[in-house]
């Protein structure tokens, strides 16, 4: 029989990593909070008062992306509780159901303005253009803002990723609203707005469908995107008394945390491997944190049952 050791290299969170964004992640997320609740109840006040319904669907919008935000906050708080005898991994994963729910909310949230640009290019209402303007154009500057908050996590968080987008998607619109505003003034063309909030809903779908992809992916234990699996395979098996590598996996533990298990089969009259240098490696090299190893010796007749895999 094989004689197996089985090591599990022990994540240190002091090493060098860095998932903060610029502020730290809940005053972040309580300031862009804060900031939108307040843009909701001003966008809609004037959307009524100007007779603007872009500006109150609008509205409605940025009130979904109060809500997306508050459930990305409230991930990232589940995701620092440590583990426990139910939750032995901790709820770190809960980050990737909030990247994908709000990736599906963004996805909602285009369709219904497609819909209703759609809908008004058959009838265009009238629009106070003035009004419309200055209100757009400060949701743009408080759009841009707040998503500059979460710029520079969004590449390797799908939590940081679906607020930016959230925020990028606000100020784009907001964006269009005023451009449309500018060119009914101009040319009294009143299916401008529409036809620019289609634009951009079209626009806005390409980043949205990519992090509805990554989610989903991470969702049912895919390997990380970032990460290239035949690269980490190609590096075990050239580790010091390597001899075959096999039942690999690696998936996501939250949106920023990775782990791998592996077997890997040694020489017979290699040394025993150093465990906690690879385990360095492969968080250095491949952002995995949670390496779990099992080292095989053994007789070639009684082969592990994994081999095949």
């Amino acid at each position: 029989m094989p004689r197996i050791l089985r090591v599990s290299h022990e994540h240190d969170h002091g090493h060098g990593h860095d998932h903060a964004v610029p502020l730290n992640p809940s005053r972040a997320f309580a300031l862009a909070i804060g900031l939108n609740l307040t843009f909701v109840l001003v966008e809609w006040t004037f959307g009524v008062l100007a007779h603007s319904l872009a500006l109150i669907a609008d509205a409605g919008h940025n009130l979904s992306d109060v809500l997306g935000l508050a459930l990305a906050w409230a991930a990232v708080g589940l995701a620092r509780r440590k583990p426990s005898d139910r939750f032995t991994y901790g709820l770190g994963r809960s980050s990737i159901l909030a990247a994908l729910f709000n990736a599906m909310l963004l996805v909602a949230a285009i369709g219904g303005i497609g819909w209703e640009a759609v809908r008004r290019m058959a009838s265009p209402p009238a629009i106070q253009a003035t009004t419309v303007i200055w209100v757009a154009t400060v949701g743009i500057l408080l759009n841009t803002g707040t998503a500059l908050l979460f710029l520079r996590d969004r590449h390797h968080d799908l939590n940081m990723r679906g607020a930016f987008l959230h925020m990028a998607m606000d100020a784009l619109v907001s964006l269009g609203v005023v451009l449309g505003g500018f060119l009914v003034l101009w040319t009294g063309w009143r299916w401008v707005d529409p036809v620019l909030s289609l634009l951009i809903s079209l626009l806005i779908l390409g980043s949205t469908w990519d992090l509805l992809k990554k989610s989903f992916v991470l969702t049912l234990d895919g390997v990380p995107h970032a990460i290239d699996l035949q690269a980490v395979r190609v590096y075990l098996a050239g580790f010091h008394g390597v001899r075959h590598v096999h039942d690999l996996h690696v998936w996501a533990m939250s949106t920023t945390e990775n782990a791998l298990s592996v077997h890997l089969v040694m020489d017979p009259e290699a040394d025993e491997p150093d465990l906690v240098e690879l385990g360095h490696q492969l968080q250095h090299r491949f952002h995995i944190d949670h390496p779990t190893i099992q080292v095989e010796w053994g007789d070639p007749l009684h082969p592990c049952q994994h081999g095949h895999r």
